[in-house]
């Protein structure tokens, strides 16, 4: 595997990690808001980001590549009101985004083409999780205003439940 796309990959590992992290960072501050529902689905978007990671993880040992965990940053935002984590979720996944095309263009460059056909299920991802999140700040602003209609939104937060990736390696 060529060198730069060895460590992209891995930095990835740490990336997706940290994603993990941040969320369970804005499962937090809304449990602590009262809305267990918004908590619940950050939890689970904590959930996907680790099995992220370790589909990652698990790719570079099968290509017989070295792994090497570095440590997690804290995350570091405080927020103001409940669109502020909103639309940190999606700058986030925006950004997640921008790691996941750089890994790609690397492996291009090189005609990794396996590296590419891994990547190609995290390229689908990152456009539906910057659906899911730019939807979330599209309800928030409609009915984030009102107590009855931000009760029924965090009703249906509560509602969504975890589904591990379906990619196989």
């Amino acid at each position: 595997m060529d060198k730069k796309v060895h460590e992209l990959l891995n930095q990835q590992i740490n990336k997706e990690l940290y994603s993990a992290y941040l969320y369970l960072d804005f499962s937090n501050y809304f449990k602590e808001q009262g809305l267990d529902g918004f908590a619940n689905w950050y939890m689970i978007q904590a959930q996907e980001e680790r099995d992220h990671a370790m589909l990652f993880y698990t790719y570079l040992q099968n290509e017989n590549e070295k792994v090497t965990l570095e440590a997690i940053a804290k995350p570091d935002k405080t927020f103001a009101c409940h669109m502020d984590v909103l639309k940190a979720g999606l700058e986030h996944e925006k950004y997640v985004t921008s790691l996941i095309n750089e890994i790609y263009g690397a492996a291009y460059d090189v005609r990794d083409f396996r590296t590419m056909q891994f990547l190609d299920w995290f390229v689908k991802e990152q456009g539906e999780e910057e659906t899911n999140a730019n939807d979330l700040i599209t309800k928030m602003e409609l009915f984030g205003s009102d107590p009855r209609s931000l009760y029924l939104l965090n009703q249906e937060l509560s509602a969504r439940i975890y589904s591990a990736p379906s990619l196989v390696l």
